[in-house]
Parts: structure tokens; sequence; C-alpha cells
């Protein structure tokens, strides 16, 4: 009942997610947003953890090492590298590629971890990898080093992989017992720490947009797309791996491009249609391969 739950938060809340990172993008530098974003995050998680009596003086130096490792792929790299996307590709687009951290998560797995990939597990892959290029047919037929559709499509990809490494960090502090909030608290403050100093050395202006717009997108993806959501997901992939708990990221795609064309007039093409379902087809022919095959992990602490 649990999983389902952390489950059904992470789908509901990163869904929405991705347009909400659209009013992030303006007048404010995207590094800068990034960095306001996890600072916030990482202030309500100091807050909730002192009001929870959860200790944050108990990690080692070589833990901090791996909290800032875990920061800087999952909190930092990832999320400044989707930013830079998001102008270039509806946010609805943006999230199936994103559902290719299913794959991502297999093959560094198998390279760090030394999981075994069985065969369904690479056409599965495969098969996602063809929706992909059926959804952007158009861009890839007009092939144009210039293009921003593939600039946008690589740019993604490279954040898909640095989020699927910050996964696997996450696994492995898990592992080691050290508990998800308290972790994360300390992760995206790195990540935060990481994010102001990259802009303070490539001269970002620390701007600050007062709209509407701009303070609640901030708001909703620091609090509810951050704090909570990634509480309920790094716990879900505690509780039964990376890979299966990736399982999410095979339905909020779907939540994004039903909010990408109610607010994006992003257009169903018989194309786009068939490749977002060949890429849905193939997460899951990867994944319910695993799930046969494979036991739960041991819970993890979750503080």
């Amino acid at each position: 009942m649990a999983n389902a739950f952390f489950y059904l938060m992470t789908v509901l809340i990163w869904g929405s997610s991705w347009l909400a990172i659209k009013f992030q993008i303006g007048v404010v530098p995207v590094d800068v947003s990034v960095a306001y974003r996890f600072a916030i995050a990482a202030v309500v998680l100091v807050v909730f953890c002192l009001a929870s009596g959860r200790s944050l003086s108990r990690f080692s130096l070589s833990q901090h090492g791996f909290m800032a490792l875990q920061g800087f792929f999952l909190f930092g790299l990832n999320y400044l590298l989707f930013y830079i996307a998001t102008p270039m590709l509806t946010t609805g687009l943006i999230a199936t590629i994103f559902s290719t951290i299913i794959i991502f998560n297999i093959v560094f797995g198998a390279l760090l971890f030394r999981t075994p990939v069985r065969p369904r597990v690479v056409l599965g892959a495969l098969i996602g990898i063809g929706g992909i290029g059926l959804v952007f047919r158009p861009e890839l037929a007009a092939f144009d080093l210039q293009s921003q559709a593939l600039a946008g499509i690589g740019i993604s990809l490279l954040a898909t992989a640095s989020a699927s490494l910050g996964n696997l960090v996450s696994l492995r502090n898990q592992n080691a017992g050290m508990p998800v909030i308290e972790t994360n608290t300390f992760s995206m403050a790195y990540g935060a720490v990481m994010m102001t100093l990259w802009a303070l050395a490539t001269g970002r202006s620390f701007t600050f947009d007062p709209s509407v717009a701009y303070v609640g997108s901030l708001l909703f993806l620091a609090v509810f797309a951050s704090a909570i959501a990634f509480w309920c997901y790094l716990t879900l992939i505690g509780r039964i791996g990376a890979d299966r708990g990736a399982y999410a990221t095979v339905v909020f795609p779907i939540v994004a491009l039903g909010l990408s064309t109610a607010f994006e007039d992003f257009v169903w093409t018989g194309d786009a249609l068939a490749g977002v379902g060949l890429v849905l087809l193939g997460n899951l022919l990867v994944l319910m391969r695993l799930g046969r095959r494979r036991k739960p992990a041991p819970e993890a602490a979750t503080g």
C-alpha cells in the first residue's frame, strides 16, 4: 500500500512539473532558477527534519561526499540541462524523452553494479529508442546541426543520463543505510550550492521575477516536485530497485503530454501518437520482464 502511495504521488506531481518548468524560463537565468529551487527545497526539508526530530549531524565525511555526488547529478546538472532544453521542445515531449531513464538505469546498473542485462531488456530499449525516433521524425529527416529541436533532444538525453546516475547514487546511499529524507536534505543543499557557484563563475545575474507565474511555479517545483516527490520516488526505488521504481516514468509522460496538449498547443500527429506508444511499450516490456524475474529489494530506511 505504501509503494502505491509513493508511486501515485510521483506520477501526479512529476507529470505536472514539466509544465511548471516552462514558467521558470525567461527573466531569471536557468542556473539561478535551479539554485533557487533546491535552496528552498533544502530549507523546507531542514525545517521538517528539525520538527520531526530527525538528526542532521550524524553523517561522516565520506557520506557527505556521496550526498554531494547525488546532489551534483540529481539536483544540479540534471535540472540545469532540462531547463536549457525546455524552450526548444514542448514539455510533454521532454517528459517522453525522460522516460528513457529506464534504459539508462539498466545500462548504468549493468556497468556499475553488474546487474545482468537480458535479451528482452535490449529489445525493449530498442523499441523505446525507435519510438523516440518516430516522435521526432520530421526533425531527424530535416537533419541540421543548428536545429533547436535536435539540440533539445540531445540535451534532454544528457539530462536523463545525469538523473539516472543520481538515481543509482541514491540507491547506493540507501543500501548503505543512509535515510532518504536526511540524505535528500543535504543533497539538495549541495545541488543548490553547486548551481550558485556555477552561476557566479559564469557571470550570471541573481535576478528575481516577482510575477505570480514565476513565484507560484518556483514554490510548486521546490516544495512539491522536489521536497515531496523526490522523497516519494527515491524511497520507492530504495524499496523495489531503480529499474522497477522507474515504472513511474512510464505513466507521467501521459500526464505531461495531456497538459502540453491543453496549454502548449501540442498537436498529435500519427507519427507522434505511434512513437509515444512505442516508447511506453518498450519501457513496459523492459520492466514487466524484470518484475517477473527478480524479487523486490529489502525495504530501505526512510528515516
